[in-house]
């Protein structure tokens, strides 16, 4: 991957719920990450007591953590509502000349923050909530 400017990461909802998403969010320091639980399967009979996994089996799941800005009020207000409902909506997380990360996550947390002589600033976090996938930049 090549270096690209950070501004450039770009927060996306599907705010009708048709497949239409929207910029709600810059993401100034962001980090997502891709997990994937183990399922240990080793027993009495496994080759010098090794541990043996599992494939294809155990939980895998991702999470975008990240702070910013919000595009504008009403942005603000759509993943605020969604935060309070607790509802799981469609998100998506642009990574210039990388791809793109498209899937259901619930806002797990959200805070707000801001110096007298700056501007309000966000900090969230969003687990996904089903199957995620990864487009990336041909």
């Amino acid at each position: 991957m090549v270096a690209v400017k950070g501004k450039d990461l770009i927060l996306k909802l599907d705010e009708d719920g048709l497949g239409n998403f929207t910029s709600v969010a810059g993401m100034r320091a962001r980090r997502i990450a891709f997990n994937a639980e183990t399922v240990d399967v080793t027993d009495a009979d496994s080759v010098g007591r090794w541990r043996e996994l599992l494939a294809g089996s155990g939980v895998q799941r991702a999470s975008i953590n990240g702070s910013g800005i919000f595009k504008d009020a009403a942005s603000d207000a759509a993943v605020r509502a969604r935060f309070f409902a607790g509802e799981i909506a469609q998100w998506q997380f642009g990574i210039p000349g990388f791809g793109t990360v498209s899937g259901p996550f619930q806002v797990t947390a959200l805070e707000y923050a801001g110096n007298h002589d700056g501007e309000v600033s966000f900090e969230m976090a969003l687990e996904s909530a089903g199957p995620v996938s990864f487009t990336s930049v041909p």
